[in-house]
């Protein structure tokens, strides 16, 4: 007979198991990316909404004939289903959701911008319902809008994914001191030292009234409205502010995205 010791391990095990294999069903997700794994395959970085970034292989999704190939997009909201326990999943079905066009030109290019900030700053597996919010949301300004409110809505993707991975300091006071900013006085936002007072030789600032207002913006009860207004006064001085911080936490001097854009 048995151990009941090790039967409850081994009941434990299969329970584990169960869990660890189980089948994800209508899963609301973006592709951010896709690469060749054989003749006939694919394996594709998704941004999903309840499970945050995976990998998964679409099988056969190459051939001519495969249900996939339409559906397989980026910056269109899919549903998946997928299961499997290792790193790299197997997708199971993919249906398109609908509810916009394909973005083109300057804004198909700020599409995939997103997406390299994303595979660059979210880890594997980190749920960011928030985040896939914004992020389905400022899509559907890509594929709708241009100029200035496109430049607007990348401002405002920017600052709420660093505010949601913890990467955002406060921006109505100074990061160090914690002193409230002062009125008509010029600050900086730097990666090592956070919102802090211009220097002479600084090339770029904002107003503590725009930094206040910003903040004020990503407090809202509807965060990515209020910043898209409070960023469209702002949008050139604050790229320069976010490019610095965004390039010192991926780790990298220049996006390849941003290069294209260039």
């Amino acid at each position: 007979m048995q151990p009941v010791g090790g039967a409850l391990c081994l009941g434990a095990a299969r329970r584990h198991n169960i869990v660890a294999t189980k089948r994800i069903s209508d899963e609301p997700a973006f592709v951010l990316h896709r690469y060749d794994w054989s003749e006939s395959s694919l394996i594709l970085e998704i941004f999903t909404r309840h499970h945050g970034r995976i990998a998964l292989v679409a099988k056969g999704a190459k051939r001519p004939t495969s249900s996939y190939r339409p559906v397989l997009l980026p910056l269109q909201m899919l549903q998946l289903s997928y299961g499997g326990d290792a790193e790299v999943r197997t997708l199971k079905t993919a249906e398109w959701v609908g509810g916009h066009v394909m973005p083109t030109g300057e804004a198909l290019l700020s599409g995939y911008y997103l997406n390299e900030l994303l595979l660059k700053l979210l880890a594997r597996d980190d749920p960011h319902p928030v985040l896939f919010d914004v992020y389905a949301q400022t899509v559907r300004v890509l594929a709708s809008e241009h100029g200035e409110v496109l430049q607007a809505a990348l401002r405002t993707f920017e600052l709420l994914l660093l505010r949601e991975i913890g990467l955002l300091p406060q921006l109505d006071m100074q990061t160090l001191t914690l002193e409230a900013l002062q009125s008509g006085q010029g600050y900086c936002l730097v990666p090592e030292g956070g919102l802090r007072l211009a220097h002479a030789d600084d090339r770029s600032s904002l107003s503590a009234e725009h930094w206040c207002a910003l903040q004020a913006a990503l407090d809202d009860a509807a965060p990515f409205a209020a910043t898209l207004r409070a960023s469209a006064a702002v949008t050139a001085e604050l790229k320069s502010q976010l490019r610095q911080l965004l390039h010192y936490h991926c780790g990298v001097a220049s996006l390849r995205t941003r290069q294209l854009l260039v």
